[in-house]
């Protein structure tokens, strides 16, 4: 028999107290078998109310039991995303996982993981990731600073009987032809809607390509020497100047890109570049938005891309991603998540839930039968083939990011809409520019 001492016993005695509820209580942490991995998803709050309540009652509860995780699902206005993701740098901490919009991934490449595997598998597995997605979340050289997510498309949202009332059999596919069924519209109290605030949809996806199409560019292909002071530029803000007073809702200035929704739905507003979600919602509550005529709005809205201009036609369509933070420390976690995100079978719930709200970045989708249920959709299916970058014709760097947070383009056209000379105005949004790309 071991001859113990009871100042050994009682030694041992304390040592596994303080391995048990002592040790818990002084560390103020739980065992690590009884820890559970953690993801703290930041994305906005989807124009598709039944996509976010899908991730919370489904799809949230379902990924936390497939991979033994716990998912931390938080939405906010999309304004407020690029905020939170500067807090989070600064600070060291916050969301493992922020969602990003165009090229907020050049801008804090030094900040983020590296998504180029996952990326490449799905890729390869559903046909290829467009171009520009490639170009909005990579770096060109393998590396992705964002996993692709998905295309907002931008076109216009109209009302086909009031344009019907006014001659315009379809809708107008140049600037000039625009301008004038505006204009007659405005004169029955249905002006055109557009804002030229600082929102992150909207107003660059209208104001970037309308400068396109006209000749307009920010810099050239080299991504340095700042072109914007040109006289199609010029021209274009002069053409805008008498678009915004002859046709357009003057309010838009202070609209975000929740506004022209509801001046649509409540019918004081005939046409304006967004999102399916207008004719999503009216789908969504076809009792509660009706025509003048009583009968359901739905049956009377239709798409149709931007005009085309002097030199040609463009889109600017909002590009999501997620980019995974490098001060994360559940990295693993996060990657493991964002894989299974987008495994078909779980991706395709998302991209059903928006009934063709969000465009796919990869090609497989582009021929999935959801397109072909309701025709007013139709035009949205190839937004992330169309769609054209900022900093055209340079890169969508860092820079040019730096110029769309900016909303120079944007302010540009707001500007000279409230009085000032388009020549100033140019020169203005010139200086910015310079400010970025040759400082």
């Amino acid at each position: 028999m071991v001859n113990t001492k009871r100042r050994s016993v009682l030694k041992l005695a304390g040592g596994t107290a303080l391995g048990g509820m002592a040790g818990i209580l002084a560390t103020g942490r739980t065992p690590a078998y009884a820890q559970q991995k953690a993801v703290h998803w930041l994305k906005w709050v989807d124009f598709v109310p039944a996509t976010d309540q899908m991730f919370r009652r489904e799809m949230v509860p379902q990924a936390e039991k497939e991979l033994g995780i716990k998912v931390n699902l938080e939405t906010v206005n999309g304004n407020d995303l690029q905020p939170r993701i500067t807090a989070g740098i600064q600070s060291g901490a916050g969301p493992d996982i922020i969602m990003s919009f165009n090229s907020y991934t050049h801008l804090y490449a030094n900040s983020v993981v590296d998504m180029g595997a996952l990326a490449e598998e799905v890729g390869k597995r559903e046909g290829g990731i467009y171009k520009y997605a490639q170009a909005i979340c990579s770096n060109g050289k393998g590396v992705y600073m964002g996993m692709p997510w998905a295309v907002i498309g931008g076109m216009i949202a109209y009302r086909k009987s009031w344009l019907d009332e006014v001659g315009a059999t379809k809708f107008p596919d140049t600037w000039e032809s625009y301008r004038e069924v505006a204009k007659k519209l405005k004169a029955k109290g249905r002006p055109f809607g557009q804002t030229l605030g600082h929102t992150f949809g909207d107003a660059p996806g209208f104001t970037y390509p309308y400068m396109w199409s006209w000749g307009g560019k920010e810099v050239e292909a080299d991504g340095k020497t700042v072109v914007i002071n040109s006289k199609e530029t010029i021209e274009s803000v002069k053409f805008m100047t008498g678009l915004w007073k002859d046709g357009m809702d003057e309010g838009g200035l202070a609209w975000d890109d929740t506004n022209n929704n509801r001046a649509f739905l409540s019918q004081t507003i005939s046409a304006t570049l967004n999102g399916a979600s207008i004719y999503i919602e009216s789908l969504r509550k076809p009792d509660q938005y009706k025509t003048e005529k009583g009968e359901p709005m739905n049956k009377d809205i239709l798409h149709a891309p931007l005009p085309k201009g002097p030199a040609g036609q463009f889109g600017f369509h909002l590009l999501q991603s997620n980019m995974l933070m490098k001060y994360s420390k559940n990295q693993d976690a996060a990657k493991q998540f964002l894989s299974w995100l987008h495994q078909e079978a779980n991706y395709r719930k998302f991209f059903e839930s928006q009934k063709g709200f969000a465009t796919p970045c990869t090609v497989k989708w582009e021929s999935d039968k959801l397109w072909d249920v309701d025709p007013v959709m139709t035009p949205y299916k190839v937004a992330a083939k169309l769609g054209q970058a900022p900093g055209y014709a340079g890169p969508p760097d860092a820079k040019a990011q730096e110029g769309l947070s900016k909303y120079i383009i944007t302010d540009m056209y707001a500007k000279a809409v409230q009085g000032m000379p388009a020549e100033e105005s140019v020169k203005w949004a010139e200086s910015e520019l310079k400010k970025i790309y040759v400082a």
